[in-house]
């Protein structure tokens, strides 16, 4: 799962410049997809922060019902945020991943 947090995180940071307007079109499935698998993932331990964050991540960047800010500017740091959860929840699920197979050995 690491990858495609990596992978939602470019696309996001990759999203400030001025694109053409498929490239935030597939910009939102591929979150959308990323925040969805990291909910399901977590879903297990119940509530927590991470389940209810990308919760909200997938309900704002959803293609289905998009919401449109009608503005790159309000995007930008919404953005911004995105990929650094996305950085950082790749990041502890490596930590979280090397930790259960140490106490596994």
């Amino acid at each position: 799962m690491k990858p495609l947090l990596l992978v939602c995180a470019a696309l996001l940071l990759l999203a400030l410049a001025e694109l053409p307007i498929g490239y935030y079109t597939l910009l939102r499935i591929v979150v959308t997809i990323g925040a969805v698998a990291v909910v399901a993932n977590d879903y297990k331990q119940g509530f927590n922060f991470w389940g209810i964050t990308f919760g909200i991540t997938a309900i704002i960047f959803n293609p289905i019902l998009p919401i449109y800010l009608h503005n790159k500017t309000a995007w930008m740091p919404i953005d911004l945020i995105a990929a650094a959860l996305f950085i950082i929840k790749a990041f502890l699920i490596n930590n979280t991943d090397n930790t259960k197979t140490n106490n596994n050995v």
